[in-house]
Parts: C-alpha cells; sequence; structure tokens
C-alpha cells in the first residue's frame, strides 16, 4: 500500500521525477514498488542504484526479491550479482555508485537513485543519462538534502518547470510510517538546521561554521562552584596538540568547564595533567574510537589502555560514527528546534571558544575543512554525543505489499 504521498509521485507521468524527502518517508518501499513497474514489461532492464553495492544489498535485495517471489515474477534469483531474472524476460539489476565507471555499457529503460545526494554527479551525468538515451528510459530520484549540492540542481529543474521534469518535497509525517509524537520527540532532540534537513526535508546552507548554533553572547557561562565529583572528559587522540575538554551535568544541562591543551605531546602526559588537576574526581572519558588500536606512547599500549590503567573509564563506540552525527548532536544541545539550551562554556575557555567560533566548512560542501581548529571541536562533540547521541526511530510498521501485474 502506497500512502497518497507516494501515490501522487507513481502516478506522475514524467521522464524525470526527483523526490526530496524526510527520513523514514518510505523511500525505499517507493524506489521498489517502481522498479516493479517498469520491470513488468517484456525484456526491460532497470537499475537501483545506492551509493555503494554493499548498501544497495542491505537495503534493498532482500525486500525486493522476496516481495517479487511472492508474486510469482521471478525465475532466476543471483545474490552474488544482485539480479533478478523475470518470467517476462526483463531484468532488475542492484548497483553501487561507488564504482560508477563499471555501470557503462548498457543500455536502460529504467534507473531509480536511493540516497542520491550521497552519489557522485557523474554516476548520472557520465553514465546513467546516456544509457539511458537509445530506449528512452526514465529515471527516479529519491533522497534526503545534504545541503546544496548536485541533488539540490536536480531538484531545481522540476520547480523551475523543465520540461521532463517534475519535483516533489514530503516531510517524515507525509510518509505516513513515523508519528507525530515520534517527530516532537525529534525535534526536541535535534537542532533546527538538522531538523529542518532531516525531517522536513529541506535543503540547508551549510556553509560557515560547523557549531553553527553557538553563540557567545549565549553559551558563554561559568558555573559557580561546579560538582566535579564526577567529570566528563572528551579526549581528541592527537599529538600536536593532546586536547582535552572537561565538562559537569548540571540541572539537566552541560557545562564545559575545564581544558587541556598540550602542544607535542602524547596521552600519558595528558593523563598525567588530568590526574593533577582532577585527581579527587571520578574521571569518566569519551575518546575518538581509534585510540583502541593507535599507539603515542612507549611501551605498547594502546591509548585506550592507557587510560584504563590509570583508573580512567573509557566510553567510546567501537567505530567511528559519521562525522555529521557528532556535529548535529553538539548543535542540538547548544539549541534545540523546540528552543532548550543545554551546552554551557566556561568563559576562560580559550581554545574550546576558538574551535567553536572557527571551524569552518569547506565551501559549497558539508565537509569540515580540518586544520587548527577542529581538535577541540573533536574532543568536545566526542563526549556530547556519547552522551546525548541524535535518537532515530526504529519502531516502524513494516512496509506493505504493493500491487502492480506483470505483462508478459
Amino acid at each position: 500500500m502506497l500512502s497518497p504521498a507516494q501515490r501522487k509521485v507513481t502516478e506522475d507521468k514524467s521522464r524525470w521525477r526527483v523526490v526530496c524527502a524526510g527520513r523514514r518517508f518510505g523511500k525505499t518501499h517507493l524506489a521498489i514498488r517502481e522498479l516493479a513497474k517498469f520491470a513488468r514489461y517484456p525484456d526491460r532492464l532497470v537499475y537501483y542504484i545506492s551509493p555503494s553495492y554493499r548498501m544497495s544489498k542491505q537495503i534493498a535485495w532482500r525486500k525486493l526479491s522476496k516481495k517479487l517471489k511472492q508474486l510469482n515474477w521471478v525465475t532466476k534469483a543471483n545474490e552474488s550479482e544482485l539480479t533478478l531474472y523475470l518470467v517476462n524476460g526483463s531484468r532488475i539489476e542492484l548497483k553501487g555508485a561507488d564504482n560508477y565507471d563499471s555501470l557503462r555499457g548498457v543500455g536502460l529503460n529504467f534507473a531509480v537513485f536511493d540516497e542520491t545526494a550521497d552519489m557522485e554527479p557523474g554516476t548520472w551525468y557520465e553514465v546513467i543519462r546516456p544509457a539511458l538515451s537509445d530506449q528512452l528510459g526514465h529515471a527516479l530520484f529519491i533522497g534526503t538534502p545534504k545541503g546544496h549540492n548536485w541533488f539540490k540542481d536536480l531538484y531545481d529543474f522540476g520547480v523551475r518547470g523543465t520540461p521532463g521534469w517534475s519535483s516533489y518535497t514530503y516531510t517524515t509525517l507525509d510518509g505516513g510510517r513515523v508519528s507525530p509524537e515520534e517527530i516532537e520527540a525529534a525535534r526536541r532532540d535535534l537542532d533546527a538546521r538538522t531538523f529542518s534537513q532531516e525531517y522536513l526535508a529541506t535543503f540547508e546552507n551549510f556553509q560557515g561554521r560547523v557549531a553553527y548554533n553557538f553563540d557567545r553572547n549565549i553559551h558563554l557561562k561559568r558555573l559557580d562552584k561546579p560538582n566535579t565529583k564526577i567529570i566528563h572528559v572528551g579526549l581528541d587522540f592527537n599529538v600536536n596538540p593532546m586536547c582535552a575538554v572537561i565538562l559537569v551535568e548540571h540541572e539537566g544541562a552541560l557545562y564545559a568547564i575545564d581544558e587541556i591543551r598540550i602542544p607535542n605531546s602524547n596521552t600519558t602526559e595528558l593523563v598525567f595533567e588530568l590526574k593533577n588537576r582532577y585527581g579527587r574526581s571520578e574521571i569518566r572519558s569519551y575518546p575518538d574510537p581509534s585510540g583502541a588500536s593507535r599507539k603515542s606512547s612507549s611501551g605498547g599500549q594502546t591509548d585506550h589502555i592507557i587510560l584504563r590503567n590509570n583508573h580512567i573509564k573509557v566510553f567510546t563506540y567501537t567505530s567511528h560514527h559519521p562525522v555529521k552525527d557528532r556535529i548535529a548532536a553538539l548543535n542540538s544541545r547548544l539549541l534545540s528546534d523546540s528552543g532548550d539550551i543545554r551546552l554551557f562554556i566556561d568563559p576562560k575557555l580559550k581554545y574550546t571558544i576558538e574551535s567553536l567560533e572557527r571551524y569552518t566548512y569547506k565551501e559549497d560542501t558539508q565537509i569540515p575543512d580540518k586544520g587548527q581548529y577542529d581538535h577541540m571541536f573533536d574532543a568536545l562533540s566526542y563526549c556530547v554525543e556519547y552522551l546525548y547521541p541524535i535518537k532515530s526511530s526504529t519502531h516502524l510498521p513494516p512496509p506493505q505489499r504493493f500491487g502492480v501485474s506483470l505483462r508478459k
């Protein structure tokens, strides 16, 4: 079953359709339905393309193959090649854009791009668009926006009324799979820019500061007589400089009360300084995940082992989360979409403030421009994200069956 928003897209006859939708809208369900619609005619070749081959397998293969087998459309399912052979001679192939040159050399009838904003534009312009020419094939571009990149350029074609193009914007709520209560909870957890992009499907301009919600007139606040019985320490394992931000919790907010920045140093020296300042505190550290294998000191011990051997508790993820998640977590504590401010910085923290004010994105991208200002930001955001990660809805109803008849 399709939601009214999804049905409107499927009924559109435009050759090139662009759907900008919020998280959990049901983009993959829509993609599967459209693959089936175009493959129902004999001897067609249709592609499902996501940012990587592995992602295509994880996101779409099981759902697509299961649905088409239920409809008795499939004569052969080749999982190693992610290809479904249908009884009418058509093929549905799942591909990854991580090596888009390998997609050359075929004539296509239809292609779906899922999470379009995360792909290189050459996937479309250099490879798939020419492959659709001789068959006068169609394409559907689906995704959540990621700033002002080539996905927005495609979206603007339909907005401007370019012949053959149509564009749609739908929020998470429009998909009918996430409750209003969950969306309101996300509004409280996320900062305004991230919430607008991820749930309202708006194209946000991420140029400028990475900590875009930081305002020294609001967030510089000294906590008188902080309770340091338990301290939280964000750590960035960088030899030059080694960085740490010390925080405490107070009345539902985090307060950064101190910072450590040691040029040309190592983890052992940082631990010594930390114990010298807060030897009577229970120290909970939130370091870079790479410290589980990185060795910055002599003796062959990893950074995490050095911390534990000095009675410092270590809380970290087993692998790096996307940088954008840490950025969103930090900005959401600075200012949520509902107006909550839950992170304050002591005015004496020179390097932390400098990092929040001067760490920027590379021009026209969502890629932070790493250099001299990222280290304190990373230390602070490792702690903030672990304590207050961005939440997502996981309790969703299973997608329902779509109805498309196969034409032999």
